[in-house]
């Protein structure tokens, strides 16, 4: 789905009491959901999850938190839902047969880098992990979910987007009310500039680490694109290509998670052939692009914009001391 407008403001004034006990719904379940407890794995646990729908940065920064342990002689694996994908699992992905429209698309790219798990049994997922050799696992997109028991839950945030409107899904993009959720993290992650002031709202409360998105566009500069994506927040990277230098004369959104259709490939190539300029995506929209030969040519003919976190070092050593504290109990 594409995020409504509003979310990113205060809701129309008419709106919001429609929209209040759907949200008082969503957010009472979501909570208790939370509160549940999960299985205790003989390994240690870390947990990358947002307070909202929609991207906030969790995949780069649990490929970071990857890098960093691998670099620490860990074999770190990644467990997923499979957010958009078909397969229940639990299932390694492979990145080199399986696709988007079975495994979902980030888990696709978190497996480049290491073992990757689909599960919509998170427990399962984590067994199967254990099992085939993982020292440590990274949970991706798990701040909500209570089936496993974490040594370390790191809420990342998007600055310029914070917490939108501050309303429960679907009045606005929090999963639960933020207060709800806030005692379910150990440290909160800001990525980009905080537009919104949410560090100081966390106060003492938790610990707040910065990170910034670092685009890997130097190929890009002072070409033609038309970029299109379907991502949660497409002005990011938007943004993004223009830091790099690239000129955007056109930005083609479709909704986060997209399934491209042939139709779409075409007409997007059709644009590109009209207008001379280079088509551009993000790495999570260029796995997407499987499944038929006009999906496969527009793969082609696509450029790529890679993406990197600078990271706060303190957020590794966080990694690091929970590795520790799990293996003392």
């Amino acid at each position: 789905m594409r995020a409504p407008a509003f979310w990113s403001r205060p809701t129309p004034f008419w709106l919001a009491p429609l929209l209040w006990p759907a949200s008082a719904i969503y957010g009472a379940l979501t909570h208790q959901r939370m509160a549940r407890s999960g299985w205790r794995a003989p390994v240690p646990i870390i947990s990358v999850g947002n307070f909202t729908a929609g991207g906030a940065g969790k995949t780069p920064t649990a490929l970071a938190i990857a890098r960093a342990l691998l670099e620490h002689g860990e074999r770190p694996a990644f467990v997923s839902r499979g957010y958009g994908g078909t397969l229940k699992g639990p299932h390694r992905v492979d990145p080199a047969h399986d696709q988007a429209r079975e495994t979902g698309d980030e888990p696709l790219l978190l497996a480049r880098l290491a073992p990757a798990y689909v599960a919509r049994d998170r427990a399962a997922g984590a067994r199967l992990a254990i099992a085939e050799g993982a020292t440590c696992l990274i949970l991706d997109d798990a701040l909500q979910n209570p089936a496993l028991t974490k040594d370390l839950s790191i809420a990342v945030v998007d600055g310029a987007a914070g917490l939108g409107n501050g309303r429960v899904i679907p009045a606005g993009p929090l999963r639960a009310p933020f207060e709800a959720q806030l005692p379910f993290s150990d440290l909160v992650l800001v990525i980009g500039e905080d537009g919104t002031g949410i560090a100081k709202r966390i106060g003492e409360r938790k610990p707040v680490l910065s990170a910034q998105i670092m685009p890997q566009g130097e190929h890009l500069a002072g070409t033609n694109v038309i970029a299109f994506c379907g991502i949660a927040l497409p002005e990011k990277f938007q943004r993004s290509l223009e830091a790099c230098g690239a000129r955007v004369i056109e930005r083609i959104d479709f909704a986060d998670h997209h399934t491209f259709a042939d139709a779409e490939a075409q007409a997007l190539l059709a644009r590109a052939a009209s207008t001379g300029a280079k088509l551009v995506t993000t790495e999570k929209d260029h796995v997407r692009l499987t499944g038929s030969s006009m999906l496969e040519k527009l793969a082609t003919a696509s450029l790529v914009l890679p993406i990197r976190l600078t990271v706060d070092e303190a957020l590794f050593e966080a990694v690091y001391r929970a590795l520790e504290a799990a293996r003392s109990r």
